[in-house]
């Protein structure tokens, strides 16, 4: 059973987000917080895996949240929950260990999908999202060349990296290489580190602001 916070000063959406997943097998909701502060406070007497994390909030925003849980919880991952997929607040979501970012008008599954791939350690970026940040940073690239994020990646760490940020798990990756998923998570703490990243999608964006304007990933 994945156990989940719902952190959101909207009590309406925080309500009927959580009537949502109340339906999902597999999921129960262990409590909800309508600010940061409190979210902080409910992960620290809850640990719950995951929480659905809202951005805007008054006492402490969700980014200083996220940063604050991934921190003193290693085991609580955290998903960014936002109205914009331009809002600048997801970025520093992410450098501070979100584990992923889904609109508040992406579909309920999406959320579900978010929260079960999360538990796996996994990562899901919303397709808007992952169409907004590559528009964000598409200058960062110049033609077909790496950019700058990526230049010290072996071309099989680039491979990979490119796999990963067109949603590929481990295992699918693992088998297209013909690799090992050991291998694969290894590559992954070897890219993480080169990259000075915390997380998948941090390293999912290295792969969007390394891709050529125009030329969003997506699975094949």
């Amino acid at each position: 059973m994945i156990r989940v916070l719902v952190v959101d000063d909207h009590d309406i959406f925080r309500r009927g987000l959580r009537a949502v997943l109340d339906r999902e097998e597999g999921i129960t909701v262990v409590g909800e917080a309508g600010d940061g502060l409190e979210g902080v406070q409910r992960s620290r007497a809850l640990r719950p895996d995951v929480v659905l994390m809202d951005l805007a909030m008054p006492r402490m925003d969700g980014v200083a949240a996220t940063r604050v849980i991934r921190e003193e919880l290693e085991g609580t991952k955290v998903i960014i929950l936002s109205m914009h997929a331009e809002d600048a607040y997801v970025f520093d979501g992410i450098r501070n260990g979100a584990a992923g970012y889904v609109l508040k008008d992406d579909p309920p599954e999406a959320v579900v999908k978010a929260i079960a791939a999360a538990h796996r350690g996994e990562a899901l970026l919303s397709p808007q999202v992952a169409a907004k940040v590559l528009q964000e940073f598409g200058h960062l690239s110049t033609g077909n060349a790496p950019g700058p994020a990526v230049v010290g990646l072996t071309p099989r760490e680039r491979e990979i990296l490119d796999l990963l940020a067109r949603g590929y798990r481990n295992r699918e990756i693992a088998q297209m290489l013909s690799v090992s998923t050991s291998t694969i998570k290894a590559h992954l703490r070897h890219i993480y580190r080169k990259l000075h990243i915390r997380s998948r999608v941090e390293a999912a964006l290295s792969a969007f602001v390394s891709t050529p304007s125009g030329d969003a990933p997506g699975r094949r």
